[in-house]
């Protein structure tokens, strides 16, 4: 890491600037809608696609509880689950919470909100930095890959990312 820090603007997370590291899960992203169990619930259907079978691997689905983390934070490092998907879902759906993403470790970051009832999956290979909570300790629904091989690259950057309160 060397000495210098960039500043980091967070974006709103929407589908459509999520979509080159994953798929937001959101019940307004739903394609599909329909009533289920006689009609007292809604089924918001195929929010992200879950990638885990690569060399033999299976979906796996833990609960990560979040320490909360003030801003402003220096980004300094990312990681990447080259062998399947990584899905965060809180728990409190009050709760908001940042991302930060980036094409490669060389590319400049990018820092999403997400807000009430808003969920995240990063696509297989998706360089982000790790669990960012705001404000309270929270718990997270996470769905990633298990089984055999390692499925965890962590890089240093060469800059430092500063990202500012909003």
């Amino acid at each position: 890491m060397s000495g210098s820090v960039r500043a980091l603007r967070i974006e709103s997370l929407t589908r459509a600037a999520f979509a080159p590291f994953g798929d937001v899960i959101e019940a307004d992203s739903a394609n599909d809608r329909y009533a289920v169990n006689e009609g007292t619930a809604m089924r918001f259907h195929d929010l992200a696609r879950i990638d885990a079978a690569l060399d033999n691997g299976q979906p796996v689905v833990s609960i990560f509880r979040a320490q909360p983390r003030a801003l402003p934070f220096v980004v300094g490092m990312l990681e990447r689950h080259p062998l399947g998907s990584q899905a965060f879902v809180p728990l409190d759906p009050g709760i908001s919470f940042v991302v930060v993403v980036a094409a490669d470790p060389q590319s400049p970051p990018r820092a999403f909100l997400a807000r009430r009832g808003q969920g995240i999956n990063y696509h297989r290979g998706t360089w982000h930095h790790p669990l960012i909570a705001l404000e309270i300790i929270s718990d997270f629904l996470v769905i990633d890959r298990g089984g055999e091989g390692s499925n965890c690259d962590e890089v240093v950057l060469e800059s430092n990312w500063r990202i500012e309160p909003f």
